[in-house]
């Protein structure tokens, strides 16, 4: 069913929320955009003005890895003063009232965590975007750290004090293998589950994208809640193509 209406988007989601035991969120870019986190991939989004940076480039290149911190830094000021927005909200007030175990994300800009979901219950499909590591040793850095030494070398990116590694951001880029630890956790979540809400994705990256078809073929009603159509609107129990905070905001708690 597609909800003509944001009414009829409430009653539903309602009655579906409350007849769930297991309602597992999954969240794409659209449910941060009202909260200033630019889209990626959406027409006017930032990939269509610039042209991502490739895994093995950014390796084999230095002049990528310069780059890829310059833009970085360019955003710091969406992500720095980005708070949760209502879907974030909302969805922590499920995660604390114990419908939702967690929050499977392909977001980088750690809203989830800032709502009150506890770190370890936020699956990170694509890495976060907060924090840095070296891709050899994995030492953590901060991006203050990191940025320091960018702007003291010129614009250079700094390469790992303890051994000599290449310094990225906590994220996954084109290429680069997902991480195998949260592929496994996301599974194990959809798995679990018995209401399955897709929140603000395209549902065009896989493999996330696999996850709502294992939840919808394991059994459990689905939910898309999105801007535009998916490939995959054919097969959800309720499609939404309203705003996603106004369809989300019954659900946060008082």
């Amino acid at each position: 069913m597609i909800a003509p209406d944001l009414k009829t988007a409430h009653d539903a989601l309602q009655e579906l929320a409350a007849a769930a035991s297991v309602v597992v969120p999954f969240t794409g870019a659209g449910i941060s955009t009202e909260c200033g986190i630019p889209d990626f991939r959406s027409p006017g989004g930032i990939w269509t003005r610039l042209k991502p940076i490739p895994f093995d480039e950014f390796l084999a290149r230095p002049e990528m890895r310069d780059e890829s911190w310059r833009r970085r830094f360019a955003m710091e000021a969406e992500f720095a003063n980005a708070a949760p927005g209502r879907g974030h909200r909302a969805l922590a007030s499920l995660y604390r009232a114990g419908k939702a175990p967690g929050v499977i994300t392909q977001n980088i800009d750690n809203l989830h965590q800032l709502s009150g979901i506890a770190p370890e219950h936020v699956v990170e499909l694509h890495g976060n975007t907060t924090y840095a590591t070296c891709l050899d040793c994995a030492t953590r850095y901060e991006l203050s750290w990191v940025r320091a030494r960018f702007e003291a070398a010129g614009g250079r990116a700094p390469d790992c004090p303890d051994c000599g590694g290449s310094i990225k951001t906590a994220t996954v880029s084109f290429g680069q293998a997902m991480p195998e630890d949260e592929m496994r956790r996301a599974e194990e979540l959809t798995r679990a589950c018995d209401l399955f809400m897709a929140i603000g994705s395209s549902l065009v990256v896989w493999p996330a994208a696999g996850f709502p078809l294992m939840a919808r073929r394991n059994g459990a009603r689905l939910v898309i809640i999105n801007r535009e159509p998916t490939d995959l609107d054919d097969m959800a129990d309720l499609v939404v193509r309203h705003d996603i905070g106004a369809v989300l905001e019954p659900f946060i708690a008082a």
